[in-house]
């Protein structure tokens, strides 16, 4: 049982070291690197670091049938590649807060296509935490205050919605690769190589060799912390999550991404939150924290 609780924390970890991505982000656009070329710096060490690890563990996690392939292109494009390139795209078109409360709607796609998909049960109790983990999220980004700096964008909106959705597809593909018998760290590894494959192109390598030599063995640690923290560890914990539990009470465990980013901006960045966005932390929160107590527990505490 304590085990099982456990399985709870994976995704709300990965939300969190997801929410930490503006660290890395902001120190290597302040090298000049633009926004392919910092996910390129991030994924292409991220998958030597897969490599290594499926060596050492079990060299046959490298092994997939061709059958199946499709299920690695899909999540490479759509569950990575695509939520790069749509949030991306957004960023340009609306706020930073606006565009990351957009993503936090990949929920919504991911109850409706997994009871489509997969026949998991749409229930009252899921509907009303993912209605308050998300009105929490929107609390915290500030779009409901006055002052906020709020820029609207049909085209910025719409890019939003994309990103979610195509968040919401790594959740169903993950969920079906491991129904196929594929282990987590054969799913990870296939779709960031697809997706550092697929930016090699528009990636300025010459921008990463120069802010190599800047500043030496101390960027090599930071571009390690960066894949690991960013992108290895939050998808190993969230597709381990997949294999134990319903791709809806996933995506909505991790759902705390903004809220997330918004204690890291204080403690890195002095950015203080308004009292409103403090109330839609604890909302958030305390939404997670409902939706992920065994339905066991529930029962007693009801007695």
């Amino acid at each position: 049982m304590r085990m099982k609780r456990m399985v709870y924390l994976l995704p709300v970890l990965s939300g969190i070291m997801w929410g930490s991505g503006g660290i890395f982000v902001r120190t290597l656009t302040g090298f000049g690197m633009d926004g392919y070329t910092v996910a390129e710096s991030r994924l292409a060490v991220a998958v030597c670091v897969l490599a290594a690890v499926i060596c050492l563990y079990d060299r046959r996690l490298f092994q997939i049938r061709l059958k199946d392939i499709w299920v690695f292109i899909l999540g490479g494009f759509c569950g990575i590649l695509g939520v790069m390139l749509a949030y991306n795209a957004s960023i340009k078109e609306v706020t930073l807060s606006l565009a990351a409360v957009l993503l936090s709607m990949s929920p919504v796609f991911v109850l409706f296509l997994a009871a489509v998909l997969f026949g998991e049960r749409i229930t009252g109790k899921k509907l009303g935490c993912m209605a308050l983990a998300l009105a929490g999220c929107v609390l915290v980004s500030g779009v409901l205050e006055t002052g906020s700096g709020m820029k609207w964008s049909v085209k910025g909106i719409g890019f939003g919605v994309l990103a979610a959705f195509f968040y919401a597809m790594y959740s169903l593909v993950s969920k079906a690769s491991a129904r196929r018998g594929y282990h987590a760290f054969t799913m990870i590894f296939y779709c960031m190589l697809i997706s550092a494959a697929a930016l090699v192109p528009v990636t300025d390598w010459g921008c990463i060799y120069m802010a190599g030599v800047a500043s030496g063995a101390k960027m090599t640690v930071f571009m390690l912390v960066n894949a690991l923290v960013t992108s290895v560890l939050p998808y190993v914990f969230y597709t381990l999550a997949l294999n134990e539990m319903e791709a809806g009470k996933a995506s909505i465990l991790a759902a705390g991404e903004p809220v997330a980013a918004m204690v890291f901006g204080f403690l890195f960045f002095a950015e203080k939150p308004t009292m409103l966005a403090v109330f839609g932390l604890v909302l958030t929160t305390a939404a997670l924290v409902v939706f992920g107590r065994p339905e066991k527990e529930e029962r007693m505490c009801g007695r």
